[in-house]
């Protein structure tokens, strides 16, 4: 884990994004199409802010979430609509989605076969924007998740149904072997409070702390 301090949230979205944007660029450098991951939530919105609006081949990027709430793309708490609206803007309105969610009532066996199909000629993943809850999860690995320790297992298919307790929404997620795969990887924490709740997951089962699984070679990046 590398860590990187700022002295505030905005000089944080600045940095990550000109850091996002060039990992980009090498990996179009690499390949002729770029596999970027992106969480939900609203801790990486400014970050999207800017990074919609920088130089990049924008055309030959491929968007993937790093999980979502089976809702409908206009739902006020869909991580779709977010991108939409934060990121898939200006320059970067030209990069191409691979969708997390179907018009299907439920993410059945039928449903996410289909969304694997969609993300599996993109895979591997070149940049990975990932977040972190308080308590440990990041995508939609969950800690007590009843699907958690399938979806961490290194043979978990690209894309699951999840379920995340407490919670009233069904989901889906990118699995560990996808997430860890990525060729880069950020972390982007925000507050004290999930500062403390990165040192505890430093090292942890993944398990009882799913963000674990992901800090070895992660750049994380956090702000007050």
């Amino acid at each position: 884990m590398d860590m990187h301090e700022y002295p505030d949230a905005d000089m944080l979205a600045l940095a990550l994004a000109k850091r996002l944007a060039a990992d980009l660029r090498a990996a179009l450098d690499r390949r002729e199409r770029a596999l970027f991951v992106v969480p939900g939530g609203s801790t990486p919105g400014p970050v999207f802010d800017i990074l919609c609006d920088l130089a990049l081949d924008w055309g030959r990027v491929d968007l993937v979430l790093s999980d979502e709430r089976w809702v409908s793309g206009d739902h006020p708490r869909s991580n779709t609509a977010l991108l939409r609206g934060r990121l898939m803007q200006g320059k970067a309105a030209a990069a191409r989605l691979i969708p997390l969610h179907l018009d299907r009532p439920a993410p059945d066996a039928q449903a996410v076969a289909a969304l694997i199909d969609g993300l599996s000629a993109a895979l591997p993943v070149d940049v990975a924007l990932l977040g972190m809850g308080v308590d440990g999860h990041t995508a939609s690995l969950f800690p007590g998740a009843p699907e958690l320790d399938a979806a961490l297992a290194d043979d978990a298919p690209p894309v699951m149904a999840i379920t995340a307790p407490g919670q009233p929404e069904q989901r889906v997620t990118l699995t560990a072997p996808v997430l860890s795969g990525a060729f880069v990887t950020h972390l982007v924490v925000t507050g004290e409070d999930k500062l403390d709740a990165l040192k505890a997951a430093k090292g942890a089962d993944p398990m009882a702390q799913p963000v674990a699984r992901f800090l070895g070679e992660a750049q994380v990046h956090w702000a007050a």
